[in-house]
């Protein structure tokens, strides 16, 4: 453990009450003379001894007082910090989210996986995209999970305009998705994207060019399928190219074990920080006022008797 003094007393500080030792080891007068202490027999300087250390007492204490006077510190134990993951969720509201998935449709499914996926991700900063023909950013990167649980009535697909939930593009979602995360300084950078249905933006090549840019701005797809049948094959090539995954979820069950499968994969990273001086006034005091206690109780009975 390292230790700092902050001010200007230093060690030199300490000459005094060493000084102060080293003279009431050496000279040869008593404060009050006893019968034992002019006597050569070994139990006389044994006691001369005890009597010396008894009189040191008050040298050691202000040695403590010095001390505290610096100001000691010590360096705190090395701590790690948990660094910030930007989770984006693009979240399909397109028409199709209204069909039946359990007791709930897609869509009300979909955000309640969501929010549970937040408790386990505590510390992480997400964002919500919504996306049908057209896309929305609805809630911007922020560590506050209440905004997306107030979002989930807003954007029920049924509540949106018909140009809006018309269609699904998936492409466009994704790069506006990408721009948005780019504006991030720090942390890793994740997109999960939710959805039940094709893309038609994700043909002729434009997969492959999503995918090329995702990795050179180091952002991870994970594609959620939504309902019966596989994710799309362009959403596949663009989660595996980007180091992510791809699901399909059949039931609200699945759902929920998809979200903690990514959890597992993107387990929370933590950076070690620089230790910082602290207080270490603890010891010292309880040194001094030990000495104190001990050197009170031997003047009533091992020099002198006041009375």
């Amino acid at each position: 453990m390292q230790y700092v003094i902050r001010s200007s007393i230093g060690p030199s500080g300490l000459i005094l009450p060493i000084l102060l030792a080293i003279h009431l080891w050496r000279k040869h007068t008593r404060a009050l003379a006893l019968p034992f202490d002019h006597q050569r027999t070994k139990h006389a300087v044994w006691t001369s001894r005890l009597l010396n250390c008894v009189n040191t007492l008050p040298a050691l204490i202000l040695a403590a007082a010095i001390i505290l006077l610096a100001g000691p510190r010590r360096f705190e134990r090395p701590r790690s910090e948990r660094e910030l993951t930007n989770i984006q969720f693009c979240l399909d509201v397109s028409g199709s989210m209204t069909a039946k998935l359990g007791e709930k449709d897609r869509y009300g499914v979909a955000m309640d996986s969501l929010n549970e996926f937040l408790t386990y991700r505590k510390g992480d900063a997400f964002s919500l995209i919504v996306f049908g023909d057209d896309n929305l950013r609805w809630v911007p990167l922020t560590t506050d999970a209440s905004s997306f649980s107030c979002a989930a009535p807003f954007l029920h697909p049924s509540n949106l305009p018909p140009w809006f939930r018309g269609g699904t593009a998936i492409g466009s979602a994704l790069k506006q998705s990408e721009r948005f995360l780019l504006t991030s300084e720090s942390g890793d950078r994740i997109i999960i994207l939710i959805s039940d249905g094709q893309s038609y933006d994700l043909y002729d090549g434009n997969d492959q060019k999503i995918a090329q840019s995702l990795k050179e701005n180091n952002i991870t797809l994970y594609g959620i399928h939504i309902g019966s049948g596989e994710p799309p094959a362009e959403v596949q090539l663009i989660s595996q190219s980007t180091g992510g995954a791809t699901f399909a979820a059949g039931d609200p069950q699945a759902l929920l074990e998809i979200f903690s499968k990514i959890d597992v994969m993107e387990k929370a990273t933590f950076k070690r920080l620089t230790p910082d001086p602290v207080d270490h006034f603890s010891p010292y005091l309880i040194a001094m006022l030990s000495l104190a206690g001990t050197y009170l109780l031997t003047l009533f009975g091992l020099r002198y008797t006041p009375w």
